[in-house]
């Protein structure tokens, strides 16, 4: 919707500002020195003198006395005129070119506004952000609901006599509430089929069991949990066992990370900045937390303001130079390919010889940047059970499949990174718009076939407002309305993004 208040305000200010230019110019034109305009002034007075004394006004003698004081002002006039420095005036065609000038700036500005800037929209200083940040964060999806936005998971891969016991085990367990042991082993086995809400859930019964002797790493289970079971979104259900691991150890590393992505995906990259950077700075590097870090903290600090590099990964390996020639060298699809094939045959090396931790993680995140869904869950099943009985391995698998993959947002969405936005500005206009324009065609097809969160939303209609496409944009906003019917918080926070793009009336 237009905002014909502002572009008329704004036009009205350019066409009186640009008006007052050309006046000044064209005053500037007919200037000229004070001398000559007082020289000027004594000769009508004495034309005027002669007029008096010819219709009788003045005397001889007075006419005579004001003659002589008129030409000794006069005397004056031309010797100051003499000494003056003479008037130099622009040549007609440079004024001509200077209106032209002014015209153009203050037009442009109008037109540039009218494709980067927001009509209408109030300046955000940084309370209003921080308090929107916080009216973000009241506002999330519930742990409810948005698992049940979530795809349906695969089926489980596993040996049936396995999938026999976990039946008996969730009876015997459904018959003794109280059973420590029966929970936690349901919690651990539940984790390793991929079912993470019912695995959270009994791991809430295991802290419940164990009350005051719960430990912050039992907290930090229930929420890993949580976080997995939504894809990577953190909700204020899992908040609450994050706080809980904190307030037992401020220094645990994961519950760190977790709330540093809580205020990542609200709003705040600032905090989640502070939370990330002593952790990745202190380490190890073997810490279940630091790949997740690195593949976020750059984008995260961009966000914030804040000027800094992440530290290179000690001995960290990486493509030679001349793997790097010979990848640039390849059509987009052939180097799709090459990725593919070496993630597979990491893959069948993991099925084949097993393998670490960091491995496993490798493959996981991988499946991740490819968009490999279903792969990347039966990766992280397969890590799950075979680290079940090393809580610290298993850390790092779930922080793998927790931590949104490079180009993607918080909650999963597809959406260009710093290091994206660098090739970009490398790139031919025509490449980077069609690059551009496949990330957020990708996203689309996302929401009208799979569904997705309220942030997913906002995303693609900001995304169709950044390239210009208010149609496509307004369509979105109007099927979002539809999906989010009757839930207040989830619709507010698309409408956000529907009235900074401009299609929200």
């Amino acid at each position: 919707m237009i905002d014909w208040e502002f572009w008329i305000a704004a036009g009205g200010m350019t066409a009186v500002v640009i008006a007052l230019m050309l006046l000044a110019l064209r005053s500037g034109r007919d200037a000229e020195p004070a001398a000559g305009y007082d020289l000027q002034v004594y000769r009508d007075q004495l034309s005027e003198v002669d007029r008096d004394l010819t219709r009788g006004i003045l005397g001889a003698d007075e006419a005579g006395r004001l003659r002589t004081e008129v030409a000794r002002r006069v005397l004056d006039a031309d010797r100051a005129l003499a000494g003056s420095a003479p008037v130099v005036r622009a040549p007609r065609a440079a004024s001509r070119a200077a209106a032209v000038a002014m015209v153009v700036v203050g037009l442009g500005a109008l037109w540039l506004y009218d494709r980067i800037g927001a009509p209408g929209y109030p300046d955000l200083p940084n309370t209003e952000r921080f308090a929107e940040a916080q009216r973000m964060r009241d506002a999330r999806p519930s742990q409810a609901e948005a698992e049940a936005k979530m795809p349906p998971a695969p089926a489980p891969n596993a040996d049936p006599n396995f999938l026999d016991l976990m039946t008996k085990l969730r009876a015997a367990v459904a018959a003794r509430p109280d059973d420590l042991r029966g929970e936690q082993l349901l919690a651990q086995n539940e984790a390793k089929l991929g079912n993470y809400a019912a695995a959270w859930k009994a791991q809430a019964q295991v802290i419940r069991i164990e009350g005051s002797t719960a430990r912050a790493e039992d907290y930090v289970s229930q929420a890993g949990l949580m976080i997995l079971a939504t894809n990577g979104y953190v909700s204020p259900d899992a908040d609450k066992p994050l706080a809980m691991a904190l307030s037992l150890d401020p220094k645990n590393g994961t519950a760190r990370y977790y709330t540093g992505l809580m205020f990542a995906q609200t709003g705040r990259p600032d905090v989640a900045f502070h939370y990330w950077a002593p952790l990745l700075a202190a380490g190890p590097e073997t810490a279940p937390w630091i790949p997740p870090i690195r593949a976020q903290i750059d984008e995260v600090a961009q966000l914030a303001g804040i000027n800094y590099s992440a530290p290179p990964a000690p001995g960290a390996a990486g493509p030679t130079a001349g793997d790097m020639q010979a990848a640039a060298q390849m059509t987009p699809e052939a180097r799709q390919q090459m990725i593919r094939g070496m993630v597979e045959q990491l893959a069948a090396r993991l099925d084949g010889q097993g393998g670490n931790a960091d491995d496993w993680a490798k493959l996981i995140r991988a499946y991740g940047v490819l968009g490999e869904t279903a792969k990347q869950q039966a990766a992280l099943a397969k890590a799950s059970a075979a680290f079940a009985d090393a809580p610290d391995d298993l850390a790092k698998v779930q922080a793998a499949a927790a931590a949104p993959a490079p180009g993607l947002g918080g909650d999963g969405t597809a959406g260009p990174t710093a290091g994206d936005m660098q090739a970009a500005g490398q790139m031919a206009p025509a490449d980077r718009q069609a690059m551009i324009q496949g990330m957020v065609t990708k996203l689309a097809e996302q929401l009208q076939t799979q569904g997705g969160t309220p942030a997913q939303w906002a995303q693609l209609i900001t995304a169709y407002g950044v390239l210009g496409q208010t149609d496509q944009a307004r369509d979105i906003w109007t099927k979002a309305q539809g999906v989010f019917a009757g839930h207040d918080a989830d619709l507010g926070l698309v409408r956000a993004a529907a009235e900074k793009a401009g299609v929200a009336g």
